[in-house]
């Protein structure tokens, strides 16, 4: 499918990525494939207990005494997928489309995030002429969902003291630094009873979504958020039972749908029906620019079983309503970056349990824990037990960076332009790495990506080559 783009090799290894399953957690056989790359080539690997994989390569000709460059990004995916799709991610590859410039997968997230790293990486140990020095080739798992690949490794095996991430999304900027985050699973005090009237189902669709941390200034609306207003609203119909709730999928991608099951007799469910039919065309104004095609349906439901008693319901209503979410501060030092943020994720039923996980980002540590402990607080309001887990550290600016002045040279040889060097507000594993490597030289760079972490991601091939003549020379120059 990809065989015709150029550069070929990059857009061979995407491919074969693109074949292989690896969702966060389920990376055994995408870790054993780059295993096994490495063993044909007669490179140096190892596979940790994380299923974390590194590889050497000597320097070419010329650069055999040069300092090794670890190059760096991670093999897990984001596996989203559209409405009504019968993509099983567990087994089946993507099907690819090439739309003008861009790659894309057909109903599902593609997985450039962060496939494409790796594919670059493998196209360089895969050369015989592409001149560099010592590579040792870092892919993490698990990096999104808390960066467990990273938090796992241990660093005594990299000897680099210049490290690339290649796990941004906007060619032409340089990453120098990142927010630090952490997640928080909420799990509610529910106490169940019989049902005996009626159901209603209240559904939020249709929404962008997105990363977390590249997306949320972009104030696209949440589903679980928007859902937790619309059961408020509805408590003005009178008594009613949550008997089902779910929304979202990934705890840092926007929720793009969320669904609500309540019970009441008959006359409070038309009320609720009208009210929440009356809100939903507020919140459609609301978000017209952000969210147009957003749709809030309120349908007739198949009578259940059991229900939340009233005390767990409203709890679990005050909670949605007041949890924050979005964007909480703006940077003060660098104009249009996002300080510190919150993002609802996954709201889960399991069984009698009901959880929510949330992300709370900040470049600032003491405020991302300032955060943390304000949802933490709202939980314990409720009678909720919340539990931290995938915390990441800031990367913080390094003042004399050598790898970000020759990333700035060479970018303006070959643009003609020059480099946006900027912080980023998402998480990158630079956080975890310096604290491994203290000593090594970091600066995190990609090509063009958009929507990530839904299934309208796409990558746009030019930019994949302008990338690939950027990181080859800088390879080229770092002797």
């Amino acid at each position: 499918m990809l065989e015709n783009l150029d550069p070929k090799p990059v857009f061979h290894f995407f491919e074969e990525l693109t074949k292989i399953p690896r969702c966060s957690g389920n990376e055994k056989q995408v870790s054993d494939y780059l295993v096994a790359f490495a063993k044909e080539r007669r490179l140096e690997v190892f596979q940790d207990k994380a299923l974390n994989v590194i590889m050497k390569k000597p320097g070419t000709a010329g650069y055999e005494k040069s300092p090794a460059v670890i190059i760096q990004g991670h093999m897990d995916m984001v596996c989203e997928k559209s409405k009504g799709s019968r993509h099983d991610f567990s087994k089946d590859p993507l099907s690819l489309r090439i739309e003008g410039d861009f790659v894309r997968a057909d109903g599902t997230t593609l997985g450039a995030d962060n496939g494409i790293a790796v594919a670059y990486a493998l196209a360089i140990l895969d050369s015989t002429d592409i001149p560099h020095p010592p590579i040792e080739l870092l892919v993490t798992t698990s990096e999104e969902t808390g960066m467990h690949g990273a938090h796992a490794l241990k660093a005594d095996r990299l000897t680099g003291k210049t490290l690339l991430n290649v796990d941004a999304e906007n060619e032409g900027v340089l990453f120098v630094s990142c927010a630090g985050g952490v997640d928080l699973v909420s799990e509610f005090d529910t106490h169940w009873e019989k049902a005996t009237h009626g159901a209603l189902l209240i559904e939020v669709s249709g929404l962008k979504g997105g990363h977390s941390g590249m997306e949320i200034v972009k104030q696209r609306a949440n589903a679980i958020k928007l859902l937790g207003r619309l059961l408020d609203a509805a408590r003005a119909a009178g008594g009613f039972n949550l008997a089902a709730i779910s929304g979202g999928t990934k705890s840092n991608a926007i929720a793009r749908d969320a669904q609500a099951t309540v019970t009441a007799d008959a006359a409070v469910l038309g009320k609720i029906k009208t009210i929440v039919g009356r809100l939903s065309k507020d919140l459609q104004k609301e978000f017209v620019v952000e969210d147009p095609d957003l749709e809030v349906t309120v349908a007739p439901a198949d009578k259940v079983a059991r229900q939340l008693d009233s005390v767990s319901t409203g709890k679990l209503i005050d909670f949605l309503l007041v949890a924050p979410h979005g964007v909480q501060s703006m940077s003060s030092d660098l104009a249009g970056l996002v300080q510190s943020s919150v993002n609802l994720g996954v709201l889960k039923q399991s069984g009698e349990s009901i959880t929510l996980t949330i992300s709370a980002r900040s470049c600032v540590d003491s405020i991302r824990d300032y955060l943390t402990r304000r949802i933490e607080a709202l939980a314990g309001l409720v009678g909720a037990k919340s539990t931290r887990t995938g915390e990441y550290p800031a990367w913080q600016y390094e003042p004399d960076s050598k790898i970000r002045e020759l990333c700035v040279s060479v970018y303006k040889e070959l643009s003609g332009e020059d480099a946006q060097v900027q912080a980023i507000h998402a998480g990158l594993e630079c956080g975890l790495l310096r604290e491994k490597l203290p000593e090594t030289d970091m600066i995190s760079f990609g090509p063009n990506l958009y929507d990530v972490h839904t299934p309208q991601e796409r990558l746009s091939i030019s930019s994949v080559a302008n990338t690939w003549a950027f990181l080859t020379s800088v390879l080229a120059k770092s002797k």
